[in-house]
């Protein structure tokens, strides 16, 4: 039998491992917590706002112009292909077509609409989209005109 002062070390007992252990865990939970904050992060907050916010008169200087011009457009997705139905006069035989992501901008795609017909034009993607996305178009000679909206993918 052993007395007090033969006790087994410190590094030995349950207790002080115990109470180390508990501030351990919650510090490498911390650090996974803000590595995969990090990996994940919103592109919501840009980091050239003020450039950004000087770019929204152009974006509406350019919807008016459209709007002058009587322009319109439908966005449909068939398939794997975008079909857009343009209203109005117009004799572009490309446009260019911005989709974007309203989430992550890693996954925007610019893509070139080709006539097929009279206010006809198509595009194949060049991978399969599903959820929300926000459109523009715009002439492919310059950005005289836009038109803005939204396209929802099937999922």
């Amino acid at each position: 039998m052993k007395n007090a002062y033969e006790a087994e070390p410190w590094y030995r007992q349950f207790w002080p491992w115990f109470v180390i252990g508990l501030p351990a865990i919650v510090v490498i939970a911390s650090l996974v917590t803000v590595g995969i904050a990090f990996k994940h992060a919103d592109d919501l907050v840009a980091d050239d706002y003020y450039k950004e916010g000087l770019a929204i008169n152009r974006h509406l200087e350019s919807q008016d112009m459209a709007s002058n011009l009587g322009l319109s457009a439908e966005v449909q997705l068939h398939d794997n292909t975008i079909i857009v139905t343009m209203q109005g006069d117009l004799a572009d035989p490309n446009l260019t077509l911005t989709l974007a992501h309203p989430m992550e901008s890693s996954e925007d795609q610019i893509l070139r609409l080709q006539r097929i017909d009279a206010g006809l034009y198509a595009v194949a993607l060049p991978m399969p989209i599903s959820g929300n996305w926000l459109w523009s178009i715009t002439p492919a000679s310059g950005n005289l005109w836009r038109l803005d909206g939204r396209l929802a993918a099937l999922e």
